[in-house]
């Protein structure tokens, strides 16, 4: 039967099989948007892909991810990989340089789970980043006070004023949709 993300990411990095399985996630999200790339309705389409502490930092991600766009064609402009704060600990400078030759050959990049690690303004600062997603945590606890209203809100402005896309993570009926926009509006 199905198996949650949530059990199965961490054995796959244990194991050492989140490399292969992440090298297949992006080989299918690619091939993705060959398709719709061939569809009017789809064409304007993106896709995002997370992307695991440990993928990021072989040595040859940069290629890895090049030689997939490559061979299937896809776009580099619809595609963004998503990283969350915790990995980007480390040597910065290389981290910065991957994204950034990832940066210039148009694929884009979003920080995920933002607020629930090691935030610091300096990452939206030194980093590439054209998205920041609010992480679930700040989302749920929207209804229960007035704090999370208002780190969504802060959060929100300050992307806004920078000129990122903000995503709310956790949003996923569309009454949830209406009844959070009242909330932190």
């Amino acid at each position: 039967g199905p198996i949650s993300p949530l059990e199965f990411i961490p054995l796959a990095e244990q194991t050492g099989l989140i490399l292969p399985l992440g090298r297949q996630v992006m080989q299918n999200a690619c091939e993705q948007l060959v398709r719709w790339a061939g569809s009017a309705e789809t064409a304007h389409l993106s896709i995002a892909v997370n992307v695991s502490a440990r993928q990021f930092r072989q040595l040859d991600f940069v290629a890895q991810v090049l030689d997939v766009l490559a061979e299937t064609g896809a776009s580099p402009y619809r595609l963004k990989l998503e990283l969350t704060e915790s990995m980007l600990l480390g040597d910065i400078e290389e981290a910065i340089e991957r994204m950034v030759q990832l940066k210039r050959e148009g694929v884009g990049f979003a920080l995920d789970d933002f607020g629930t690690g090691y935030s610091s303004l300096g990452y939206i600062n030194k980093y590439p980043f054209g998205k920041i997603k609010v992480d679930r945590s700040f989302v749920s606890g929207i209804h229960q006070g007035k704090k999370s209203r208002a780190i969504i809100r802060a959060v929100s402005g300050m992307g806004a004023t920078l000129g990122m896309e903000i995503v709310a993570e956790g949003l996923e009926t569309l009454e949830q949709v209406s009844v959070d926009r009242k909330s932190v509006v």
